[in-house]
């Protein structure tokens, strides 16, 4: 499944994000990827020891964590540290799978949902569309500053090149409690018609049996 997460930072905060990240220390995105990625990847991302890491994430990561639509889809039990990415005119990232597991060797994890956070307007650069390949076809994002894109780690998918201005992100991934993506979407479909009824009727005989379905599959499928 693929979502769109919208306004999970407001204006005050990626006016606050992109003033920090406009005097910040960027490096070669290659010193992050791993042996295939570096191969097709062409971007800067904020140097691992900048100062401002942990001001930028409590307000990133913060936001994005506490965000209903994330939590409901993603089911995260470990998050990873972000990643900042700058992208310039004629860098892209080709091709690529994300890493199925990444981490310090004292705390690796599974990757299961990759998120980009958007922190540019689209109307600020031209190209760096993110494009997520599926058995349906190509889908191309590129989504108003604040808004983010949750996607399978699984999925094949690339950055188109960036033809004129700057694209910033924000890049994260997640172990999730559901392992099983297609079983991700179902829990999400049916949580969504469960608050639906929930909000309609909490009585009802229909909400209960619906509330139960959804409680109990999340308990059989849940890895923690």
């Amino acid at each position: 499944m693929m979502l769109h997460i919208p306004a999970v930072l407001d204006q005050q905060r990626i006016s606050f994000v992109r003033q920090i990240l406009e005097n910040a220390n960027f490096v070669d995105g290659k010193l992050s990827a791993g042996m295939a990625a570096q191969q097709v990847k062409n971007n800067e991302e904020l140097s691992a020891d900048a100062k401002q890491i942990e001001q930028l994430n409590n307000v990133v990561m913060g936001s994005l964590v506490q965000h209903p639509m994330y939590q409901n889809s993603a089911f995260p039990t470990r998050i990873a540290m972000p990643f900042y990415a700058r992208y310039k005119p004629g860098m892209q990232y080709g091709d690529h799978v994300d890493d199925p597991v990444m981490g310090p060797a004292q705390g690796r994890y599974r990757t299961d949902v990759s998120t980009t956070l958007f922190l540019s307007e689209p109307d600020e650069y031209e190209g760096g569309e993110i494009v997520i390949r599926s058995a349906f076809g190509d889908r191309k994002v590129k989504l108003a500053a604040g808004d983010a894109v949750v996607y399978p780690s699984t999925s094949l998918h690339h950055v188109t090149e960036v033809t004129s201005g700057e694209r910033l992100v924000v890049v994260t991934w997640a172990q999730s409690m559901i392992r099983d993506p297609a079983k991700r979407e179902l829990l999400y479909g049916l949580n969504e018609a469960r608050e639906s009824l929930l909000a309609k009727d909490a009585t009802a005989e229909d909400t209960k049996k619906v509330d139960i379905a959804y409680a109990n599959l999340f308990r059989m499928w849940a890895e923690i």
